[in-house]
């Protein structure tokens, strides 16, 4: 892996339409600020993938880089789970 100082960060690709673009969702527990709950917040980073790899609902780790475009700034690292492909015969077996 690169330096140790970039931020990264685990989420599920809720997008993939765009060329070498994907848009990631980052999930986290945060306490609610009056009430104290633990509540789930997320937000979506645009994250750069060169080679076309991920599909939507992949589990990627993105990794912070320099500004690639207006709203850019991660790159995905690795896939860590393929979602699967519906209509083939694994997803008619789920």
């Amino acid at each position: 892996m690169t330096s140790s100082r970039r931020k990264t960060k685990v989420g599920i690709v809720v997008s993939d339409k765009m060329q070498k673009t994907v848009v990631v969702k980052v999930d986290r527990m945060a306490k609610h600020p009056l009430y104290g709950k633990a509540v789930l917040r997320s937000k979506k980073f645009m994250a750069h993938d060169e080679e076309f790899n991920c599909r939507i609902g992949d589990k990627v780790r993105i990794e912070e880089t320099r500004p690639l475009s207006r709203l850019k700034r991660w790159k995905v690292v690795e896939i860590i789970e393929r979602a699967p492909i519906l209509g083939t015969e694994a997803g008619k077996e789920a």
